[in-house]
């Protein structure tokens, strides 16, 4: 049981980790070719997304050469665009080439955004010398709180406390950016004893709490299930007349209460949360419903919910992915693979991370016949297994003593060369152990090998490493994707950012 229970607790990090894509709409967005909407600077640039790692300056020449001219607000409407699709290098270019090539004086929050995007393009570094090339008298409070962003998103505390104190004591702040800023660093760093006292500061200097200030407080307290301080907070906010909640609040405050065991508490703040999701939202907040009601153990509303979100119009692979690990942590497998097929026959736009999400749950189950037969179908689609396939496969071979099969498994996972989807240590000392107990020293120095030359170093040393008679075939926690998510932090390939605002998500 206890091997079953981890298994189902460990479906909850598919969407945290491993499955870290954002997933797009499974329908077309944009026209194939610019005489489907007419020819517009706009739409050359949103079509140049494809090679995100070319340059987007030859577009604007191109566009000059042709006679045709460039306005500086659509390109400003267009950087603000790149940034919110995450086209940051694009976003930078354009900034760039608006000062330099079109000598246009950027304004005190487009030095600010330029800095953001440097931060994001080149390193906090770069973006540190960005800010001491301006002039001390053009330095705004837009440019501090920029870089005190880009501090608190490297988690450089004692950078970050040093701009804050710079930022209170030479400018009068009246809104509430920098101390989110603050609270929300200090919330991510488990600092809980800081977030009263900035809060009790805001308080005293007259700056108002806004959304996101209290967001990040009822946050913190469902975090630590603190029970009755998120319930005094949750009222104090409903109280108040200048503040609007939204849908958000009151699935932060349903899964504080989910988190504490307070399932049926739960319940009726999902339901009020439903109530008040707008349009623009509906789709992240119905598939954030889905992963609650699933905690909850409420497959009914995992169904009900669905089908509110199909409602929309337009599927995103992400809303597949937070409906099937619902389905398969409620063991509704049959529905599942329903729905499953579904997008397998009806997608426009794959995502590897959809079949794991099914392969992962067999593997945790042991039914490993079920997860190849899944691995079997993306061979004969035309697709490449991810890493991450085979790392979960390799695990679960490995937790029912299938060491041939384990080790053909890793082999192929460190082919793949995706270091987010390695195999865990203890996955590749069984193999190891396997190996070198067949007599077979020989493999077991080549696969040690292959993992060095595909840069996998760290984790050569940290098997070389292991305790004498520490045995990995003995490891029963039925977790593949839990095991991959050691190595995601072994190789410290995506630092965790700036945590959002609306935290409860499924990708």
């Amino acid at each position: 049981m206890n091997h079953l229970r981890r298994a189902r607790e460990s479906l909850d990090s598919v969407t945290t980790r491993v499955l870290r894509r954002l997933s797009y709409s499974t329908q077309t967005r944009f026209p194939t070719s610019f005489s489907d909407a007419g020819d517009s600077l706009r739409l050359r640039i949103i079509t140049h997304g494809g090679v995100k790692r070319t340059s987007i300056i030859p577009v604007l020449h191109q566009w000059i050469e042709e006679g045709k001219r460039v306005k500086p607000n659509e390109l400003v409407s267009l950087i603000r665009l790149l940034r919110q699709r995450r086209r940051f290098k694009h976003a930078l270019e354009i900034s760039e080439w608006l000062s330099d090539d079109m000598k246009q004086s950027i304004a005190p929050g487009g030095i600010a955004i330029q800095l953001d995007l440097i931060s994001k393009v080149h390193g906090l570094e770069q973006a540190e010398k960005y800010f001491n090339s301006i002039p001390e008298s053009v330095r705004s409070l837009e440019l501090h709180g920029a870089l005190l962003n880009c501090y608190a998103k490297n988690k450089c505390l004692v950078k970050v406390e040093g701009m804050f104190q710079k930022i209170r004591e030479s400018f009068s702040v009246k809104k509430p950016l920098s101390y989110n800023v603050m609270l929300n660093l200090y919330a991510q760093l488990g600092r809980h004893e800081k977030l009263d006292a900035l809060m009790l500061e805001m308080e005293e200097q007259g700056i108002n709490c806004d959304s996101f200030t209290f967001n990040i407080r009822l946050n913190a307290y469902a975090s630590t299930s603190d029970i009755e301080g998120m319930e005094k907070l949750l009222l104090k906010m409903e109280a108040d007349p200048c503040l609007k909640l939204d849908w958000n609040i009151y699935a932060v405050a349903a899964n504080g209460y989910l988190k504490a065991g307070l399932t049926e508490m739960s319940l009726p703040l999902l339901k009020r949360a439903e109530q008040l999701i707008s349009d623009n939202a509906a789709k992240y907040a119905y598939e954030t419903l889905l992963t609650l009601y699933a905690s909850s153990g409420r497959k009914d509303e995992v169904y009900r919910v669905w089908n509110l979100y199909k409602k929309m119009g337009r599927f995103y692979n992400s809303g597949y992915i937070c409906v099937i690990s619902s389905l398969v942590k409620l063991d509704d497998f049959d529905g599942a693979e329903m729905i499953f097929a579904g997008w397998e026959s009806g997608h426009t736009v794959y995502s590897a991370d959809i079949p794991i999400v099914l392969i992962s749950a067999y593997c945790q189950r042991d039914f490993l016949e079920k997860a190849e037969g899944h691995v079997n179908r993306i061979i004969k689609g035309g697709k490449e297994p991810h890493a991450a396939v085979w790392s979960i496969l390799a695990s679960g071979y490995q937790r029912n003593n299938k060491m041939e099969k384990a080790v053909a498994a890793v082999k192929k996972a460190i082919l793949a060369n995706s270091p987010l989807g390695m195999p865990n240590h203890l996955t590749l000392v069984a193999c190891v152990d396997y190996l070198e107990a067949q007599g077979e020293g020989k493999a077991a120095n080549e696969l040690l090998k292959m993992l060095k030359d595909h840069g996998h170093d760290r984790l050569v040393n940290k098997i070389n490493n292991r305790n004498v008679g520490e045995n990995a075939h003995d490891r029963k926690d039925g977790s593949a994707l839990g095991q991959i998510e050691e190595n995601v932090e072994l190789h410290d390939e995506e630092k965790s950012g700036f945590i959002e605002f609306n935290p409860i998500s499924c990708t």
